[in-house]
């Protein structure tokens, strides 16, 4: 097919300038030049589009979805993205001598934050509740049904856990555009007597961190891979993970299991009974399916958000409409 667009400037990390070739193809663009602007606080970026210098903003959570909300002419576009978030364990889930190996802690931390609360604050109640958050987005192939959450024991079979307390929090990084949402957690953790101390970081450089398992303790975690169920369980669930400091046999074992299956039913199977598994023993305290929060100027007709089932971006550009 020919090209229907060409790439008239970049300046990497500033800005990239599309336009409108003379080609002619199935579906020509109707605009005929795109602008990306690289701009990092989202306060800068609702009062470009509060003045007008963009059309489209991403990710403007809470108070900011709020404003735009309340300001005339703009338009909060919510998308509910691949992109799912949960409290991590870190490597203190492997460690015998750490509180964290208790499953009665993990669940503890698990059901200490409020979901719900947190939601309406970050994202106005657009996100979706995941009982098991690091699992793949609700309609990714071979993702299995929700489970209902594990409900407290009764307190004559469930002693009460050594709780992880310290004279020194723990350190908790996290990656910084998220901060708000991990400072949240760690608020509703210190009511429960788990002490944390968050230390955001460019996301980069926690991704790098997370994957060369360079973070010693806890995490605030997040991922946004598409893909089947394979592809979530395979980073986040087993023991050779590329963001995993540990697994258990069996899991493994139904990994491997499933990556040899043929029979499609078999393999969603096999891949059911592993995020059932991952659930039941706590291996993490999940939080949302994310609704990301775009926001829309007055020229824009067709924005392109919410197009392509979990993409958080404006696509396809060949959509995209102007007044």
């Amino acid at each position: 097919m020919p090209a229907r667009t060409s790439v008239a400037s970049f300046n990497p990390g500033v800005e990239m300038v599309l336009t409108r070739t003379t080609a002619t193809g199935e579906r020509r663009p109707a605009v005929k030049r795109l602008v990306w602007k690289t701009v990092t606080e989202d306060l800068t970026r609702l009062a470009m589009l509060k003045r007008g210098e963009v059309d489209i903003a991403y990710s403007l959570r809470g108070p900011l979805g709020e404003e735009v909300r309340r300001t005339p002419g703009l338009k909060l576009m919510p998308t509910v993205i691949a992109g799912t978030q949960w409290f991590n364990f870190g490597p203190l889930q492997w460690d015998p001598k750490s509180p964290w190996h208790d499953r009665r802690v993990r669940l503890a931390a698990a059901l200490a934050f409020d979901k719900n609360a947190i939601n309406q604050a970050e994202t106005l109640g657009y996100s979706s509740r995941a009982a098991r958050s690091s699992r793949p987005p609700s309609n990714t192939p071979w993702r299995s049904r929700p489970i209902r959450t594990i409900r407290r024991r009764p307190r004559s079979s469930w002693p009460r856990p050594a709780i992880p307390t310290a004279s020194t929090p723990a350190s908790t990084p996290c990656d910084a555009s998220y901060s708000t949402v991990a400072e949240a957690i760690g608020n509703y953790l210190g009511a429960v007597g788990i002490r944390t101390k968050l230390r955001p970081m460019e996301r980069a450089a926690f991704l790098g961190a997370w994957k060369d398992k360079k973070i010693t303790g806890l995490l605030q975690a997040g991922a946004g891979g598409l893909g089947n169920a394979a592809t979530r369980v395979q980073n986040y669930f087993v023991r050779d993970g590329v963001y995993t400091w540990g697994g258990y046999p069996d899991i493994d074992d139904l990994f491997i299991q499933q990556a040899r299956e043929l029979d499609p039913k078999r393999r969603e199977m096999l891949l059911h009974q592993i995020q059932r598994l991952a659930h039941e023993r706590v291996m993490h305290a999940p939080l949302w399916e994310l609704g990301f929060l775009n926001a829309i100027g007055p020229r824009v007709e067709e924005s392109g958000l919410g197009l392509i089932a979990l993409h958080p971006y404006s696509a396809p550009y060949e959509d995209l409409r102007v007044k």
